[in-house]
């Protein structure tokens, strides 16, 4: 349970880090950051394998690059969805996206 909430922490302060860095990216506070975690957990573990099984021919065709676009639009849908944050641009999407899948790499390792 603590590692679960650390996670949740250290996911937190990487979105307030990635919209500090990239500038289409916005976060009002520490808990929409918190509330995004969330909505990404989610968006990750229920919409993401429908988009990735029907976009499978493209993923194909593409050695698997399409998968970065998936995500963008997985960031992009977060920030339609959660109340202070919003992501203006497909271009900040794909560069917060991959932002927060290097971050996750490491807070992985907790």
């Amino acid at each position: 349970m603590l590692n679960t909430l650390l996670r949740l922490l250290l996911y937190s302060l990487a979105i307030i880090f990635i919209a500090w860095l990239i500038p289409g990216i916005t976060v009002a506070n520490f808990f929409s950051a918190m509330f995004v975690c969330l909505i990404m957990a989610f968006l990750n573990a229920i919409v993401k394998p429908l988009f990735v099984f029907i976009s499978m021919p493209i993923n194909f065709l593409t050695l698997g690059l399409f998968v970065f676009v998936i995500n963008a639009l997985m960031f992009m849908l977060a920030g339609a969805i959660a109340p202070g944050f919003a992501v203006s641009g497909f271009l900040s999407a794909l560069l917060g996206s991959v932002l927060l899948s290097i971050f996750a790499m490491g807070i992985e390792k907790i």
